[in-house]
């Protein structure tokens, strides 16, 4: 059984048609790399799976069950949690409050006893607390976990976000250009970093990158997008160098001659 099944997505705006009969899958544990040029429904396709956009056609299904028409916070409630390509931080608090803020649900106490205070809720506090540090600590993030955000650079924000997300406990996790912002070794760190984090939390990771390499060097199964359809989709190495995959980043044929596809595919950033 998939993890996620998004099948047959379509949605238009207007004249403009930003998912055309999609379908994209996800195994247990898998990392699946969606990659694509700008406008070709990337973001779109997660906002459907999230919940942000009613697709016009199509089905969602999570572990088995439809979820096509479940509101945002009752997927989120299922455990699929996501990043977004503008990071989504409350800005002027620091690293560590947007971590224990993030497992509000996690919360052992009603409102009225987070209000009130007592021994309870202080310790329930402190757990919050220490599994934020832990977590900061995992992303190597503990030297900024007293920072305030907004003084933070985007790079650094971007994994404050993974961070921020993974608090909520997710089963699915669905990660928006984690790399924007990186240079390649950050991203190729960053490719590591998301290996272990599904090794430790043995979570099933879904990311749409512009970075070709990071895409290919983390990830079981890869689509290409264009123009809202499925232009591509295999193991990384075949999409990587598949000529209309080539076509759609560079604008141009592959020289079979001169220079490989793969040679090629480095420049995708």
């Amino acid at each position: 059984m998939s993890v996620l099944e998004a099948r047959n997505l379509s949605i238009h705006f207007g004249g403009v048609r930003a998912l055309d009969h999609v379908t994209v899958q996800a195994g247990e544990w898998e990392i699946v790399g969606i990659i694509g040029p700008n406008g070709a429904g990337k973001t779109t396709l997660f906002n459907c799976i999230t919940g942000f956009y009613q697709p016009s056609k199509g089905k969602i299904r999570y572990r088995g069950k439809s979820i096509t028409r479940l509101p945002v916070h009752k997927r989120t409630a299922l455990g699929i949690g996501r990043t977004f390509q503008n990071v989504g931080l409350v800005k002027n608090t620091t690293v560590a409050e947007n971590l224990v803020t993030a497992q509000h649900l996690e919360a052992n106490y009603d409102p009225w006893a987070g209000m009130l205070g007592g021994p309870s809720t202080f310790a329930e506090e402190s757990r919050l607390a220490e599994r934020a540090d832990q977590l900061l600590e995992l992303l190597d993030l503990s030297d900024v976990a007293s920072a305030r955000v907004a003084d933070l650079p985007y790079g650094v924000l971007k994994r404050v976000e993974i961070a921020t997300v993974l608090a909520t406990d997710p089963d699915l996790l669905l990660l928006d250009e984690p790399g924007s912002g990186m240079g390649p070794e950050e991203a190729h760190a960053l490719g590591d970093t998301l290996l272990g984090l599904r090794k430790e939390f043995g979570i099933t990771i879904v990311m749409i990158d512009h970075h070709v390499p990071l895409v290919t060097q983390v990830s079981d199964y890869v689509y290409c997008l264009n123009f809202g359809e499925v232009l591509a989709e295999g193991k990384p190495g075949v999409v990587r160098n598949h000529p209309e995959v080539v076509r759609a980043y560079l604008g141009e044929e592959p020289d079979e001659t001169d220079a490989p596809a793969e040679a090629a595919s480095e420049e995708y950033v």
